[in-house]
């Protein structure tokens, strides 16, 4: 993954001033910009984009029509691309938005979708969510006809009520369904980016709103483009970690606890030195008369600070089982350090979850690290 520096770089920043500066009647309109770029080194991604957007609107003085004029002259330049249009489409909101009644606000979204095949305007987008959510989406629902790949997807992507990096849309969390109309444009897209991007989108609402996303996905199945089956199943992927029922039946999965005998997890070591690795087996057998179709994870329950249990799923297996048929499974789990979670030594347990069904839960204890 690049380092914030690489993507939006003091030379890239100094790059965009100097084609700013060939596009205005007033090279020294953008002084500000180019200065910016000596103070980025402490600033993470997402506060360097502030910091160049803050620039370029001191140097256009909250103009839109001189921001406008400026960023239009540039994209006549090939180099006004890359990890550098984040903070131009940052600016582009925020002038447009502030602009007495409304005025610059549809010429404010057209220039976002100018933007976006040079890098992505979906993080500008939420300022105009923001300021007004069915003026904004009336845009998004014209740009799913738009020749564009790019511009298709910025309706799905920009409108996503999870979006990461991006500023939460309070609006859309309350409302998730507001979108739909533009995923139900694009979930057929012949751009697999776009088809990722509603399935990414669909999975946001699912954090929101399980009944309401399995609906929108189902719907989809019942005259389904070649591409349907993959999208649904990523849409579905959290609420199929979580066991929903209507999620795993929609990507093939069935089979209840009664048609199921699990045996396990069976550990290896009940005790795990700091940093070492848990190993467990277990076997599920298929007891019904019928075929079944298993999705297995596994669910470790880490012990927090305050001292109790945090599960957390993780994938297994998935397995087609006829009666009586078995299946054995063997897992390996890290507790070597990571930078994304902190263990805490002392009683942790796993469990198999089998179709959303969790059975045999199994207690170890992490022991503290020797040092």
């Amino acid at each position: 993954m690049p380092t914030a520096d690489e993507l939006i770089s003091p030379d890239g920043i100094r790059r965009l001033a100097a084609i700013l500066q060939k596009s205005s009647p007033a090279p020294s309109r953008w002084q500000s910009v180019a200065d910016s770029s000596r103070t980025l080194g402490p600033l993470g991604l997402s506060e360097r984009a502030r910091s160049v957007a803050d620039a370029l609107l001191a140097d256009c003085g909250r103009d839109y029509e001189r921001l406008a004029h400026a960023v239009r002259k540039g994209l006549t330049h090939p180099d006004l691309t890359g990890w550098m249009i984040w903070p131009v489409g940052e600016a582009v909101a925020v002038a447009a938005t502030e602009a007495a009644d409304g005025k610059h606000f549809d010429d404010g979204l057209d220039l976002l979708a100018e933007l976006t095949p040079r890098l992505t305007s979906e993080f500008a987008l939420r300022t105009f969510l923001n300021q007004d959510l069915e003026r904004t989406l009336a845009a998004a629902l014209a740009w799913t006809d738009s020749p564009d790949p790019a511009v298709r997807r910025l309706s799905s992507e920009g409108s996503r009520p999870k979006l990461p990096w991006a500023r939460q849309v309070p609006e859309l969390n309350r409302d998730p369904g507001a979108t739909v109309p533009v995923l139900d444009k694009l979930h057929s897209d012949i751009s697999p980016d776009v088809r990722r991007s509603v399935a990414n989108h669909v999975n946001d609402i699912s954090r929101l709103d399980a009944e309401l996303a399995t609906k929108v996905a189902a719907r989809w199945t019942h005259n389904p483009a070649p591409t349907t089956p993959a999208l649904v199943r990523h849409a579905m992927r959290t609420l199929v970690k979580k066991g929903d029922p209507a999620a795993l039946e929609l990507v093939g999965f069935h089979g209840g606890r009664e048609d199921l005998q699990v045996v396990g997890p069976l550990l290896t070591e009940t005790a795990i030195p700091h940093g070492g690795t848990l190993v467990f087996t277990a076997s599920v057998t298929n007891v019904s008369d019928r075929p079944v179709s298993l999705a297995i994870d596994y669910v470790v329950h880490h012990l927090k600070a305050n001292g109790k249990l945090a599960p957390k799923v993780f994938k297994l297996t998935k397995r087609d089982l006829a009666p009586a048929e078995s299946v054995d499974v063997t897992r390996s789990h890290s507790f070597r350090p990571i930078s994304t979670r902190v263990y805490y030594p002392g009683a942790h347990a796993v469990q198999l979850q089998v179709n959303g069904h969790q059975f045999g839960l199994t207690e170890f204890r992490l022991l503290e690290s020797a040092e």
